[in-house]
């Protein structure tokens, strides 16, 4: 399970990550799992924390960016279908504060006596994820 804090609350929620959207790394909570901020400090103690921060490039600039994004869900796929019955994922990014955007770095080559455009994406700041286990 993945969750995020939202006020005084922490709160089950799925990525959606989306390269036409203002905000292409994006969470919608779920309403699944609602647990007190005060709760879950009590309750649970961070045990890792990964920073995510995929790379893409290529030649179209939508694609570059999708694989960026696909990299991304991949990454925390990986990381949640690791959990114990015991542990949560969260995200630990503030959206006010450090909040991830895609990052594009375009730059002119030349391919066969011709210029071409090339499409670097970056992620920054990274998506952090924090493993909590529960405590005892």
């Amino acid at each position: 399970m993945i969750l995020r804090r939202y006020g005084n609350s922490y709160r089950s929620v799925v990525p959606e990550f989306n390269a036409r959207a203002l905000t292409e790394v994006g969470f919608r909570s779920t309403g699944t799992a609602r647990i007190g901020a005060a709760d879950f400090a009590d309750g649970y103690e961070r045990r890792t924390l990964h920073e995510l921060a995929p790379s893409a490039e290529g030649d179209v600039q939508d694609e570059a960016e999708a694989e960026l994004l696909e990299l991304l869900l991949a990454e925390l796929d990986r990381i949640t279908d690791g959990l114990g019955p015991d542990e949560v994922a969260v995200i630990e990014n503030d959206r006010g504060r450090d909040h991830p955007k895609t990052r594009q770095r375009t730059t002119t080559v030349v391919v066969e006596g011709e210029n071409r455009l090339k499409f670097e994406y970056t992620l920054a700041p990274s998506l952090q994820v924090g493993i909590y286990a529960e405590n005892g």
